[in-house]
C-alpha cells in the first residue's frame, strides 16, 4: 500500500524540542522528495522543509532555517523532522507530502505533492 505515515507530534513548552517522523512505503523512496507542511486552523497550509531522498538535497523555510533540520533515511525509508527552539507559532497540524524528487525546490509549493499522509498535532505552550 502506498502511505506515509507521520508522528511525533506531541505537547512541549516553549524553548524545548520534537522530532517528526514521515515512514513511506509502496513507492521508490528514492525517486521521490518528502515535504513537511503545517497548517493552523483558518491559515493556508505553509511549506516547511523538503528534502530529496536520492541525495538529501534540502530546503528550509527561511523563518524556521537554524531551527528546523530536516533529514532523510534510506534505510528506513523515513524523513525526519528535527524542531529546535519551539515557539508558540510553531504550533500546528503537520503533515508530510511525497513527490517525484524534482519538485523539491526553495519555493516550496504544494500543488506537485500528491501522496499526502495524515498530520500529527504539534503544540506549544509559552
Amino acid at each position: 500500500e502506498v502511505q506515509l505515515q507521520a508522528s511525533g507530534g506531541g505537547s512541549v513548552q516553549a524553548g524545548g524540542s520534537l522530532r517528526l517522523s514521515c515512514a513511506a512505503s509502496g513507492f521508490s523512496f528514492n525517486d521521490y522528495a518528502i515535504a513537511w507542511f503545517r497548517q493552523d486552523p483558518g491559515k493556508e497550509r505553509e511549506p516547511i522543509s523538503c528534502i530529496r531522498n536520492s541525495d538529501s538535497t534540502s530546503y528550509v523555510k527561511a523563518s524556521v532555517k537554524g531551527r528546523f533540520t530536516i533529514s532523510s533515511d534510506s534505510a528506513k525509508s523515513t524523513v525526519y523532522l528535527q524542531m529546535n527552539s519551539l515557539n508558540p507559532e510553531d504550533t500546528a497540524v503537520y503533515v508530510c507530502a511525497a513527490a517525484p524528487a524534482r519538485y523539491c525546490t526553495a519555493y516550496g509549493t504544494a500543488g506537485p505533492f500528491g501522496l499526502w499522509g495524515r498530520g500529527t498535532q504539534v503544540t506549544v505552550s509559552s
